[in-house]
């Protein structure tokens, strides 16, 4: 017998990289796909004709689409909440009604925390405070709340996703670099998780393939990087040399400020995103699947990332 999934967010950065990553690596794999339009794809099931559309035998429901989170806050709180909580809702109680065995929601680390102060974990109290996060969470406790024996949950909670062709924040300091320009905030020691899109995909394999135990599971590489890191592995990439200079914080705070009066490229919330910490744990997911490291360590995953830029 086949295994059936349906995903949603098929045309998505991660739907473009988990559906042939599932298809190389699941013999006898048929994939439905849940779209808003039409697009012409092989097995397309439109949101509007969801609640009066049956699969039969259906293994596994990989709901990727969302929101994303609106930096430029062009956004009302009520679309966050439309497209974040309540389609999840009605796709997982479709999920029930369908006889899936497996439900897999991809949220995000900030349905818990905006900022990090030690390492994120699964049980840390979540305090959301944008529509976004706290849009993600409301999913997740509908999720939680109304399970039931029959169709195991994972709530995933990725950190950011990198990889070929994500045009997210690394391409922006790629482009920096790129220009020649010294990185000016070597004094600021910080750490962040990422996640390369390989792990995140084998992941989900792991668990429609696998018998996991519900729950929640942070997703982020194996190990945390610092800005600093991440501008000489791009240097290196690129064939130049990294430039550093360790300006004193209080001078550089000086200047974000100032930045911030002038519309400037340095402002205080742009230093803020550069310098702060954000370190997630991923032991939960890697007891779960009773693995020492995931397949892609995290300088590898941004290597190949950038190598795509290069492109």
């Amino acid at each position: 017998m086949s295994l059936r999934v349906l995903i949603s967010g098929s045309t998505g950065f991660i739907g473009q990289n988990l559906i042939p990553y599932l298809q190389k690596h699941v013999t006898d794999l048929e994939v439905f796909v849940l779209v808003r339009q039409k697009k012409g794809l092989e097995n397309e099931i439109l949101w509007d004709e969801l609640d009066t559309t049956t699969i039969e035998n259906l293994t596994a429901v990989i709901h990727l689409a969302g929101l994303a989170h609106d930096t430029k806050n062009s956004l009302n709180d009520d679309a966050y909440f439309h497209v974040n909580y309540e389609l999840t809702k009605q796709l997982y109680d479709w999920s029930v009604k369908n006889n899936a065995t497996k439900f897999i929601y991809t949220s995000s680390v900030k349905a818990v925390a905006d900022s990090v102060e030690c390492v994120l974990e699964e049980e840390d109290n979540a305090a959301p405070v944008t529509a976004y996060g706290i849009s993600k969470l409301k999913a997740e406790q509908y999720i939680q709340q109304s399970s039931t024996n029959s169709l195991t949950y994972y709530i995933l909670r990725p950190c950011m996703v990198h990889g070929p062709g994500n045009k997210g924040n690394l391409n922006l300091l790629y482009k920096f670099v790129k220009k020649g320009l010294p990185y000016p905030l070597g004094a600021f020691d910080n750490n962040r998780s990422f996640l390369a899109i390989e792990n995140f995909c084998y992941v989900v394999n792991e668990l429609i393939t696998r018998d996991i135990e519900s729950g929640v599971y942070n997703l982020a590489d194996d190990k945390a990087i610092s800005t600093k890191e991440l501008f000489s592995i791009i240097s290196q990439v690129i064939g130049q040399k990294a430039k550093v200079w360790n300006i004193p914080k209080g001078v550089v705070a000086t200047a974000a400020s100032i930045g911030g009066l002038f519309k400037l490229p340095l402002n205080t919330e742009r230093l803020d995103k550069l310098t702060e910490n954000y370190v997630v744990s991923n032991k939960k997911i890697k007891q779960a699947l009773h693995i020492d490291k995931l397949p892609v360590a995290v300088e590898d995953g941004i290597t190949k990332t950038i190598f795509s830029f290069e492109s």
